[in-house]
């Protein structure tokens, strides 16, 4: 991947996309996010290999055992061991149906969305006394005063 400055693709448009007919280019910019410039074609390739993948990846993990697709999973996420398993197989499928949103949408914020939250409900699986507190109907908690 190249990288040029925002003033060079000021001054000079027509060279900075001749690079991009060759690779992507990253244009460095002083007061704002860094900007990827691409060509369409790279793009839609990109995603349609996603979406392939993603469909994919769905279908194998649909059609293994619900322990082989967590035996697989956990290899990638090692805190599904602390899940119990009715929380771990809903994972499984959580998964499969957010990588395949995402690639259709191109939105990968989904699939990230999903795997924060099931990271989170592990961490808490991991403190028993937070997993027990937040399990339990409020109404049947002890009163903390007696």
């Amino acid at each position: 991947m190249r990288e040029v400055r925002w003033s060079e693709l000021q001054r000079d448009p027509r060279s900075v996309a001749a690079l991009v007919d060759t690779s992507d280019v990253r244009i460095r910019r002083r007061d704002g996010a860094t900007l990827l410039l691409t060509r369409e074609d790279r793009m839609d390739g990109a995603a349609e290999g996603a979406i392939a993948a993603a469909r994919t990846l769905r279908g194998v993990l649909a059609q293994l055992a619900p322990d082989q697709a967590l035996e697989v999973l956990s290899e990638e996420f090692p805190w599904l061991a602390l899940l119990p398993e009715t929380d771990a197989t809903l994972f499984v499928r959580d998964f499969g149906k957010a990588a395949q949103i995402s690639a259709e949408l191109g939105q990968w914020t989904v699939l990230a969305q999903a795997l924060r939250e099931w990271k989170a409900t592990a961490a808490v699986y991991a403190n028993p006394t937070l997993a027990d507190d937040l399990t339990h109907p409020l109404n049947e908690r002890p009163d903390p005063k007696t």
